[in-house]
């Protein structure tokens, strides 16, 4: 059992940065896949990043070259740090973590069993 607990949403202005994280408990936390999801009002939850347990990185092409994601398996906990952040990266974003083997099955949010509360991002422009 996984529970996973991210902080560090908030309001930022369109060009500026945010970090999320994202705590996660338990003492194999370094054998999961962790991974960032989005969504907006209206909208499905969207992969945005994901870092597997061997090191492999995956990003969504909208988020390349802004966004970059990493974990600390001392802290037990995974990061998102996000720059030049726009309108469009308005939404709720939330930690996921699963034990994947396949990076066919990486982006997709049936793929995960445990997910944190989710934090509100906001940019303005």
């Amino acid at each position: 059992q996984v529970q996973l607990v991210e902080s560090g949403g908030g309001l930022v202005q369109a060009g500026g940065s945010l970090r999320l994280s994202c705590a996660a408990s338990g003492r194999t936390f370094s054998r999961y896949t962790m991974a960032w999801f989005r969504q907006a009002p209206g909208k499905e939850r969207e992969f945005v990043a994901a870092l597997t347990w061997n090191g492999a990185i995956y990003y969504t092409d909208s988020v390349k070259g802004r966004f970059t994601i990493s974990r600390d398996n001392a802290k037990n906990t995974v990061y998102l740090q996000m720059n030049s952040l726009k309108p469009q990266d308005t939404a709720v974003y939330y930690c996921a973590a699963d034990l994947i083997s396949s990076q066919s099955v990486i982006k997709f949010p049936a793929s995960y069993d445990y997910w944190g509360q989710g934090t509100q991002v906001t940019v303005s422009s």
